[in-house]
């Protein structure tokens, strides 16, 4: 078990590796009671980013086993902390993978907390309490609300899962690049149509973009155009292809 505090008294059932072996398997753990800026949320679904694969497998030597992984979680709030606002119990949220910052310094106060110098994860990290942190491969989790987000009525839970690493991960550059609200239309290029790619061309699309697919598989050219709407496809191996002037 790894370290807890006596706050950490609810019993909760989710899926950890043990080990580097690849291999994750049911597991009971604590979580902590729901304090006053805390809010609890019934896990309804968590994606899978590649990131919990490196983490299952200690591909990068800072694993802290057991460890449950997930931070693209969405689910039910069935708790809400004195101190919450803007949550009430029945609303339906989303968590990341972030679990906290310090909300002083100056990123925080940018709403950049992921540069903030004491960042806590939503898994495999060390929380304030001196606890180490259980991501969404679980049935409940306790969240901060300030590291919580509302999911609108018109998007399915399980569709809005990814968007809180994938979606999120392409939507920040378009945002630095004026792509949001540009009331110009822009040519995009996507390079890979992996889990990323697909969400950066239904982005770019309906910014009202015109995307453009760069891959190394002929087969995907019809799911970018026919599934995702991209409007050019570029086989990145075929030299003449890589020729030609799209801009």
């Amino acid at each position: 078990m790894a370290q807890t505090t006596p706050n950490h008294t609810q019993s909760v059932v989710g899926w950890a590796a043990h080990d580097p072996s690849g291999k994750i398997t049911p597991y009971i753990f604590k979580r902590r009671e729901n304090g006053v800026n805390d809010v609890t949320i019934k896990i309804l679904y968590c994606g899978i980013c590649h990131t919990d694969i490196h983490h299952i497998k200690n591909d990068w030597g800072i694993t802290m086993y057991p460890v449950v992984p997930g931070h693209e979680i969405t689910g039910i709030i069935t708790k809400v902390g004195s101190n919450v606002k803007n949550f009430k119990v029945g609303d339906r949220a989303a968590v990341g993978c972030l679990a906290a910052a310090c909300m002083e310094c100056e990123f925080c106060k940018d709403s950049q907390e992921n540069y903030c110098d004491k960042i806590q994860f939503t898994y495999n990290g060390i929380f304030w309490d001196g606890s180490i942190t259980y991501g969404g491969y679980s049935e409940m989790l306790v969240a901060d609300y300030r590291f919580v987000v509302h999911v609108p009525e018109n998007i399915a839970m399980d569709a809005a899962a990814p968007l809180l690493c994938a979606g999120i991960t392409v939507f920040c550059p378009m945002k630095d690049n004026n792509l949001i609200d540009s009331p110009a239309k822009k040519r995009i290029g996507i390079v890979g149509l992996g889990g990323l790619g697909h969400v950066a061309v239904k982005f770019g699309k309906a910014f009202g973009h015109h995307v453009t697919v760069i891959s190394t598989s002929p087969s995907k050219e019809k799911e970018a155009k026919e599934l995702l709407g991209a409007d050019e496809f570029i086989l990145s191996t075929n030299a003449m292809q890589m020729q030609v002037n799209y801009i």
